[in-house]
C-alpha cells in the first residue's frame, strides 16, 4: 500500500459488519482489502470501490462508535462518483438499499440519486454532467 501525505479514510459504523461487507460487495462491487474478526464476532474491514477506500466497523458503544440504526439517523452522506449512476443505484437497490430519490439531472450540474443502505448510511450516487 502506497503512503500518501494526506488522505481520508471514512469508517462506517454498522450493527452487522459481516452483512455490511456482503452488501457493499453486491451493491457497489467493493473488494475486501482486509477483514479482522475479533473473538466476540465483531468485524473491522477495509473495502475498496475501485480506488476509493473506506472502513466498516461493528458498532462499539463502549468507544462511542454508534451506527445510524442506534442514533436514528446519520450525520454524513457518502458521495460516490461513478461513470453510470443509474446502473449503480439500480444495483444498490437490488442488493437491498432503499431509494430516497431517483437518479436525475440536477440544476447544479450533476446526474445524481440518493439511497439509504440497509445499515442507515446515505449514499449520493452521481457523475458530473458535461
Amino acid at each position: 500500500m502506497e503512503i500518501t501525505p494526506t488522505s481520508l479514510l471514512p469508517t462506517l459504523s454498522v450493527r452487522n459488519g459481516n452483512a455490511a461487507i456482503e452488501f457493499y460487495k453486491n451493491a457497489f462491487g467493493a473488494a475486501e482489502i482486509f477483514v479482522v474478526k475479533s473473538p466476540d464476532g465483531s468485524v473491522i474491514a477495509q473495502l475498496a470501490i475501485d480506488a476509493v477506500n473506506f472502513l466498516i466497523a461493528d458498532e462499539s458503544t463502549d468507544h462511542d462508535n454508534y451506527s445510524p440504526e442506534t442514533l436514528g439517523g446519520t450525520t454524513i452522506r457518502m458521495g460516490l462518483q461513478v461513470m453510470d449512476p443509474d446502473v449503480t443505484q439500480a444495483r444498490a437497490i437490488a442488493a437491498g438499499a432503499e431509494e430516497i430519490y431517483p437518479v436525475a439531472n440536477q440544476d447544479y450540474g450533476y446526474r445524481l440519486g440518493r439511497i439509504v443502505d440497509p445499515f442507515g448510511h446515505h449514499w449520493e450516487i452521481f457523475r458530473p454532467l458535461k
